[in-house]
Formats: structure tokens, sequence, C-alpha cells
């Protein structure tokens, strides 16, 4: 019989049933420790406290996620799975300004709602080690603005104005979960965001049908332009590109 078809490797054998023990010894020690971590915060994730809450020995926490730090960075990427569930359950509207002032909200109150998850996920940002769900949740912002640029609405540059929008949405939610409940301002978020929105899109107002119409002003159109170049890059030459690129850009500045 050869390797290819030996039992033990066929879908129900006992590698399989060894591989789905691994995976759920591996949940129930995520499980446990994101628990201990929102009751008690980031000092009670111990070894010792982890591998009690999870039924396991504290050698199994090493075998399977290397050490403490990894264990973490496994918390963390199970954060972010969760805040992706929720994202995922607010499909995308007509107007994406409206859907990122959405999306602000429901980014502030996964924050107060898991503060010591947020903190883990937010608190402590380390360059190349973002967990792929972070990655999908930039993603998911990153299109938001691209609707908003592609409408003529965007008044600075796509990545310009997703990193504002993060810094000062993740910013608020850590200024809030470090001030005593009682203490918070309740108009701290709202009037952030409507700041932030103020200087990154353009617009009017349509009073009769309240809803937002594109200004039409120049450098709008000119990132608009940018954005739609970004998919039709086999229409045009490399030096065709670079020049549209340069031209749009310099408008877009103005």
């Amino acid at each position: 019989m050869s390797a290819e078809s030996r039992p033990e490797d066929r879908p129900g054998s006992r590698s399989d049933s060894r591989s789905d023990s691994r995976a759920t010894t591996r949940e129930r020690i995520i499980t446990a420790a994101a628990e201990l971590l929102a009751a008690e915060g980031r000092e009670a994730v111990s070894t010792r406290a982890v591998s009690q809450a999870a039924g396991v020995q504290p050698p199994t926490i090493y075998r399977i996620f290397g050490d403490m730090a990894g264990l973490l960075d496994a918390v963390t990427a199970h954060a972010f799975d969760a805040y992706l569930k929720i994202k995922a359950t607010h499909p995308p509207g007509p107007d994406p300004v409206a859907d990122l002032r959405a999306g602000w909200d429901t980014h502030v109150e996964f924050g107060l709602a898991n503060p010591e998850l947020y903190k883990l996920m937010y608190g402590a940002p380390a360059p190349g080690h973002e967990p792929q769900a972070a990655r999908e949740a930039a993603s998911l912002l990153r299109g938001l603005i691209r609707r908003i640029a592609e409408q003529g609405r965007l008044a600075v540059d796509p990545e310009l104005a997703a990193q504002m929008g993060q810094a000062a949405n993740s910013g608020v939610v850590l200024l809030l979960i470090g001030t005593p409940e009682d203490e918070r301002d309740p108009e701290l978020s709202p009037r952030t965001r409507e700041a932030v929105l103020a200087a990154i899109t353009t617009g009017s107002e349509d009073t009769d049908s309240g809803e937002t119409a594109p200004a039409g002003g120049a450098a709008a159109q000119a990132i608009a332009l940018q954005t739609g170049i970004e998919a039709m890059t086999d229409r045009f030459s490399p030096a065709e590109l670079s020049l549209l690129t340069e031209w749009l850009g310099r408008i877009a500045r103005t």
C-alpha cells in the first residue's frame, strides 16, 4: 500500500482525529485566555491561569503557541475575527459616507464593549505583525474610502483618508477606555467623527432628500479619476499612466 493511501491518512482516520483534537484544544486555550483577559485584564493571563481555565497542562500552551506572546497573538487574531463578524452584519448601503459614519460607531461600540481585547488589538501596534483579520479590517476601510472617492466626494488622497479615519477612530476608543465611565463625554466620539468626515470628504446636504450630493470640486473629481484609472491600467502605456497620475495628483493637492 502506498504512502498516499495509508488508512491513517484518510478522512476520518486517527490522524484526522488528532488534528481535530489539537484544533479543539487550541480554541479552548484561546477562549480561556480571552475570557481571563476580558474579566481581569492582561496581568491575569498567565500560563498557570490559562492552563487551569482551559483544562490543559502548561506545556500544552507552549507546544501549540510557542510562548505566551504567541498565545496573545492568537487571542488578538481571534478578537479581530469577532470584529469582522460584527462588521459583516452591516451590508453596504448606497451612501458610502453614511456607511463610514456607521462603521465608526460600530468600531467604538465594539471597543467599549471589549476594552481589554481592544487594547490588545490596537494599544501596542507592532509593524509587520498584524493578524490576517486585522489586514482584512483595514482593507474594508480602504474599500469604503475608495467608494467615496469614486463618487467624487473625497477631499484628500484615499490612503491618507483611511489613515486619518483609523487613527482618529482608534484614538477615541482608547481615550474613552482610559476614562472612568461616569466621566466620559458622550459628544467626544460623534464630534470627532464629524470633524474627520468634514476633513476628508466634500459634499453638500440635499435638504429635500436628506442625502449628500457630490460637491463637484476639481480636487475631488481628480481623486475620483485617479481611483478609476487604477482599474484601467491596461488601457494606458506606462508613460501615459505616469503622466496622468502626475497631473491628477497636482489637481488633487490644490
